[in-house]
């Protein structure tokens, strides 16, 4: 990668199919991926890798992302399938405006990063490449990646079907491309409780839990941005040991810190 791009944007999505939403949710990653392909004189269109840990339906999965891009706007995706248990390599970056990193197993996609944790971000940056997470993806882009778990000390605070086969509240070291914890599919999971848990238990400054069909910008000044057909929940440690939750809609920004 020899043209030095400067400048990135941070796009967080809670999961959802909703067809409605998806001009919403992925149009201004889309857009950002094309500004990016614009400043290099060199591509029209813009290349967007889309990461999946393949668990043996990776080539079905991307065709789902790539249908729903090409929908929303005029782009290439590019299938990056990551084997599980397998690592994501920096050199797929090669020739891409923007990096999609998709759904799955949470754990399995910090895993595919461990490697590259602190190297992504900066090879993000530098190049102007936008990021955008979807789900798993959205999950792993904060610096404590809250990867799963039902239980807080054996208590129940969410299904166990959404635990990502856990047990226990699993916070681990992710990409930190945003200032706060992320969880997602909030309203229809149920998973706001494991968010709260994880801010009041594990020293966490701040969480966001993203709804389905929702997506939360964070601008490269630190503005963050709720759009799309659901809410994005943030969650604060409260000076009596509790947590402050506010819920933000489309159009409203999260205030940073």
């Amino acid at each position: 990668m020899s043209t030095h791009r400067s400048g990135t944007r941070t796009f967080l999505i809670g999961g959802g199919w909703d067809a409605e939403a998806a001009r919403a949710v992925y149009e201004p990653f889309v857009r950002a991926a094309g500004e990016t392909a614009g400043s290099t004189g060199t591509a029209a269109t813009p290349r967007i890798g889309c990461v999946v840990v393949d668990e043996g339906d990776g080539a079905e999965q991307f065709a789902r992302y790539e249908g729903v891009l090409r929908k929303v706007a005029d782009c290439a995706p590019v299938p990056l399938l990551v084997p599980l248990g397998g690592r994501f390599e920096l050199g797929a970056l090669e020739g891409l405006d923007g990096l999609l990193v998709c759904g799955g197993l949470t754990p399995a996609y910090q895993e595919a990063f461990a490697g590259c944790l602190d190297q992504l971000p900066s090879a993000l940056a530098e190049f102007g490449i936008p990021y955008a997470g979807f789900s798993a993806g959205a999950a792993v882009a904060a610096r404590h990646a809250v990867v799963g778990g039902w239980l807080d000390d054996g208590v129940p605070v969410c299904h166990e079907d959404t635990a990502e086969d856990l047990e226990e509240i699993a916070v681990r070291d992710g990409l930190g491309l945003v200032p706060f914890a992320v969880d997602v599919h909030a309203a229809q999971w149920g998973t706001l409780p494991r968010l709260i848990a994880a801010v009041a238990g594990k020293g966490l400054s701040h969480g966001v839990a993203i709804d389905e069909n929702t997506a939360v910008e964070v601008a490269p000044d630190g503005r963050v941005r709720v759009s799309g057909l659901g809410r994005a929940h943030s969650v604060r440690p409260s000076a009596d040991g509790g947590v402050l939750l506010r819920s933000y809609g489309a159009g409203e920004f999260i205030p940073a810190g």
